[in-house]
């Protein structure tokens, strides 16, 4: 998120046409217009990771699946509306990317379900496992969001914009260079103070020595360390919103979402120390940070902001329609 299912099905009555056929020459199709906004997809194929199948799914089904898989459905309203229109934005983007370079590995998808390359989507039976007793409720709170906004994509000069989206930031969001490699004038830092009273916003990890030279070395095997591990982590560079953009670690230099994911911390707002033989990892928010915030956007729709407040604070310069 193995076999491709067709995006359009096409039916006629072809015996009953021949005559016409036959003695009308077709209309020749316009060429496309490169400046005219393309409209969205009807319906996604979706690589089930669980089943090595592809579905062909809906949109309103898709964003309802990805919204409830992305956001607690106790967030308000507004917020999820907001979700709604960054999953959908997500999901046309990646959609357009891979039928002009289609990626092998999805075998004719759009994209898959897997949330570590791609976002998250359950079914309407998996919700309905998932939530039990609380399906209706959420489901239809969930489905009355994603038909308020369904038809709608974020752009930004006629194309949908990397809708990025993290769980919490650390306060502030982060640029999307910093983080991606790649620098994008609606993927800047804004303040999202709410974030800091998220549950879990801060947190720390301690792991002796040899936990954390066994993870390091299973992905940098080239890698020295010092003999003294309170020289292993130095140098720390960091951005203004906290990412760490390198540090570091013996022999090597790793930035934050490297170490991040090497050693399955929240996020890559990373400092160390070591002391009485362990390491302590402390991190900030959850995610790469970079886009919408979820908890923010869940405050301030707490706060009675609309899902056009929220986008247009988290992806600034940017802009709602049809189509992009």
């Amino acid at each position: 998120m193995k076999h491709p299912i067709r995006f359009f099905l096409l039916s006629a009555a072809f015996m009953l046409l021949i005559p016409a056929v036959l003695f009308c020459r077709p209309a020749e199709a316009p060429a496309p217009d490169p400046d005219e906004p393309v409209p969205a997809a009807a319906s996604y194929r979706v690589l089930r990771t669980g089943t090595g199948e592809t579905e062909e799914v809906s949109v309103r089904d898709y964003l309802i699946g990805a919204v409830a898989s992305e956001m607690p459905p106790s967030y308000g309203t507004e917020a999820l509306k907001a979700q709604a229109v960054a999953s959908h934005t997500y999901a046309e983007r990646i959609r357009r990317q891979n039928a002009a370079h289609p990626d092998p590995a999805l075998d004719g998808a759009d994209f898959s379900d897997d949330c570590r390359f791609y976002q998250a989507f359950a079914s309407e039976a998996e919700l309905q496992a998932q939530w039990g007793d609380q399906f209706r409720i959420h489901y239809d709170k969930v489905a009355a969001a994603v038909d308020a906004v369904s038809n709608l994509l974020i752009c930004w000069e006629d194309e949908p914009i990397v809708a990025a989206f993290h769980a919490v930031s650390p306060g502030r969001t982060e640029n999307a260079e910093a983080v991606f490699g790649t620098a994008l004038p609606y993927l800047v830092p804004v303040s999202s103070d709410a974030d800091r009273s998220a549950p879990s916003f801060a947190e720390e990890v301690s792991l002796p020595p040899e936990t954390v030279r066994n993870a390091l070395l299973s992905v940098e095997p080239a890698l020295s360390l010092p003999e003294d591990p309170a020289e292993w982590f130095t140098d720390s560079v960091c951005t203004e919103s906290g990412t760490v953009l390198q540090m570091h670690c013996g022999t090597a230099v790793l930035s934050g979402s490297r170490l991040r994911e090497i050693l399955g911390l929240r996020s890559a707002c990373i400092t160390v120390s070591y002391a009485d033989g362990l390491f302590t990892f402390r991190t900030k928010g959850f995610g790469h940070g970079v886009g919408m915030s979820q908890y923010g956007a869940g405050k301030m729709a707490a706060r009675g902001c609309s899902f056009r407040e929220i986008l247009l604070h988290y992806y600034p310069g940017t802009v709602c329609r049809e189509t992009c």
